[in-house]
């Protein structure tokens, strides 16, 4: 497998109000799903080879009602799917480049992820996820 953007993800105020765009162009949206420990709850909208994630917070104490509070809504992350994500960690640790976390989480979908911090990447908050 190469390498490939997985998704973007969009922190949104109201996952209703968000997703009404998207399925007004007559894209499909999943069913919602919450991931408790994020406490964020989300929808993906498939365009193309990826997906938009929509993420609304759960709890003002949450990563994505922080974002939204400090810079509104919008682009929160980008996510590339990595064919072997312990590899890829263990690459950029090597380089000294800084992670959100060393620790894998599993995330929307059962998928492995863990964020690259924004330090390292020229501002953008990147995601790292394997299948």
């Amino acid at each position: 497998m190469n390498f490939a953007i997985d998704h973007l993800g969009i922190a949104v105020k109201s996952l209703a109000a968000a997703k009404a765009i998207y399925e007004t162009l007559g894209l499909s949206v999943s069913p919602e799903e919450t991931v408790e420990h994020e406490q964020v709850r989300l929808v993906m909208v498939p365009v193309g080879e990826s997906r938009l994630e929509l993420l609304e917070a759960t709890s003002e104490n949450s990563t994505i009602a922080r974002f939204i509070a400090k810079r509104g809504e919008g682009l929160h992350h980008v996510c590339i799917k990595v064919p072997d994500l312990c590899a890829a960690i263990e690459r950029l640790k090597k380089n000294g480049v800084r992670l959100v976390s060393e620790e894998i989480k599993t995330g929307a979908g059962g998928h492995q992820y863990v964020f690259v911090h924004p330090s390292s990447t020229g501002g953008v908050l990147l995601e790292l996820v394997q299948a």
